[in-house]
């Protein structure tokens, strides 16, 4: 078994670990926090993270540009070339973080008018200043740690995760319980976050002791990563909008409280996702490989396979979701804690699409394609941002969560693929879309027929929630493998795995 299998499966293994116990973690301290400070509290936190994330774009997609960068040094053990570029990207990220230190800090007067509470709340400024120190720690370290990722030993970045996590939560709870302190819980947050990035740089350290060499990138390779970089940026922009403005809109167009509420559905599908992204982002230092070594027609042949495995998982997650998504809630938190129907079914569209575009990302990051993409993706951003205003004014939250998805259908959705199989497959993407269609219409049948089953079963407690899940769950599985299971992706699933077992 080469080392490049044994370090993806340790990648999902360990992910797979890190995001089961994340999971558990994030529920029992959202818990106590909803118990102990309430939902508006809950809210600030999802507010400050989508600040957070539009100062973080100060970062101009250097960490994409940085993985890719070690790609070809990585496999070339040129120890000289990444010692040269992990000192490059260190004094980048030192002006990163302070670009973001003197910008969030000029934020700080704008915070009123985002915050839409009932009651005002105190130490507002306080609260957001521990928030932007969480965001400033990391840049310190990331030029280090990233050569794990790219090097597919992401598993020990992760490995260090889970403990941190599991501290951080313990102290989090009791901070929360004891005492009810908000600037303590954030405080907390801080100096662990702080403790696992140092940790995380020691182990790069470790891994590549090289690193600390004295070295430069001459200044051809510097005018190459900023121009890779400027495409990245765009790319940075159009995602961050996607993903980091609902809050501050829900917050000012519907009320804080509601952002709080919102949140926790957010939390549950951003875990879900990430238990798909785990699978496929072991995969991409692996993709770059077969793009530089393989031709055509192995490159198909791969992402066959891994868009077999995406609509699978997508189907049956989504699915589950869309049905269980307000039981869940109801039975956790109450009633008081559910949102509509049309924004559940909103919600359902937009992890679709984050799910079943997996694939197709992955080759977009592992082929430069961005930087062919950039416009079509700013011009994304730019009409998601103007329909959420506009719906969010006329629906509420389901208008602002349904916006990112007609965002993503009217733009990227359909230029990617035609790019990626003209450029790296030779082929036409009809096929693509045809599958996507298909893929899509199973989903609302399947979703459709257990909503009209399970209408009238309202789960009231755990137990009952646990029982209509095994149901949907095995219902939305069995439909999808037996959807899937005669394609050529997944007959080469099971070859491959054929030819792996008896090497384990």
């Amino acid at each position: 078994m080469s080392s490049r299998i044994k370090n993806s499966a340790r990648n999902m293994l360990s992910g797979f670990a890190y995001q089961f116990i994340s999971l558990v973690l994030s529920f029992v301290s959202r818990t106590v926090f909803v118990h102990t400070l309430g939902t508006e509290y809950l809210g600030l936190n999802g507010i400050f993270s989508d600040v957070l994330n539009l100062l973080s774009m100060a970062d101009l997609g250097f960490n994409t540009t940085m993985a890719y960068s070690f790609y070809k040094p990585l496999a070339e053990h040129d120890e000289e070339k990444l010692a040269g570029l992990i000192h490059f990207y260190k004094r980048v990220y030192n002006v990163i973080a302070g670009v973001v230190t003197v910008v969030g800090i000029a934020v700080i007067p704008f915070l009123k008018y985002i915050v839409n509470t009932e009651k005002e709340i105190p130490h507002l400024e306080v609260y957001y200043l521990f928030s932007l120190a969480n965001v400033v720690i990391s840049y310190l370290f990331v030029y280090k740690s990233t050569i794990l990722t790219a090097d597919q030993k992401n598993y020990k970045v992760v490995n260090i995760s889970i403990w941190t996590s599991l501290l951080k939560t313990i102290l989090q709870i009791l901070a929360l319980l004891l005492l009810q302190n908000y600037i303590l819980y954030l405080a907390i947050g801080v100096a662990v976050q702080f403790f696992n990035n140092l940790m995380a740089s020691r182990e790069a350290q470790k891994q590549y002791p090289f690193i600390n060499r004295k070295a430069a990138v001459t200044v051809d390779e510097e005018k190459s990563i900023f121009e890779n970089m400027r495409s990245v940026f765009l790319y940075k922009i159009s995602s961050t909008v996607f993903t980091a403005t609902d809050n501050i809109l829900i917050s000012v167009l519907v009320g804080t409280a509601m952002t709080g509420i919102y949140s926790n559905y957010l939390m549950v599908s951003n875990k879900l996702l990430l238990i798909i992204q785990i699978i496929f982002s072991a995969l991409t230092a692996s993709i770059g490989n077969v793009i530089v070594r393989e031709k055509s027609g192995k490159r198909y042949e791969v992402f066959c396979v891994i868009q077999s495995v995406s609509f699978i998982l997508c189907g049956t997650i989504v699915s589950a979701f869309c049905i269980m998504a307000n039981d869940f809630v109801y039975v956790w938190l109450g009633s008081d804690f559910t949102i509509s129907t049309g924004a559940i079914l909103a919600m359902t569209l937009n992890t679709y699409l984050s799910c079943v575009l997996q694939p197709l990302w992955i080759y977009r990051d592992a082929t430069g394609l961005y930087v062919r993409t950039k416009y079509v993706m700013l011009a994304g951003a730019v009409l998601n941002l103007v329909l959420s205003v506009l719906l969010g004014k006329a629906m509420g939250l389901t208008g602002i969560i349904l916006a990112s998805a007609i965002a993503r259908l009217s733009t990227y959705f359909w230029y990617e693929p035609r790019l990626l199989f003209r450029e790296y497959f030779e082929k036409s993407a009809a096929g693509y879309y045809a599958s996507l269609f298909k893929n899509a219409l199973l989903m609302v049948v399947t979703i459709g027929g257990l909503w009209m089953l399970l209408s009238g079963v309202q789960a009231q407690n755990w137990l009952q929630l646990i029982g209509k899940g095994v149901v949907i769950g095995g219902i939305c599985s069995v439909v999808f493998l037996l959807a899937y299971c005669r394609t050529e992706g997944f007959r080469l699933i099971i070859k491959k795995l054929k030819s792996i077992l008896p090497k384990i």
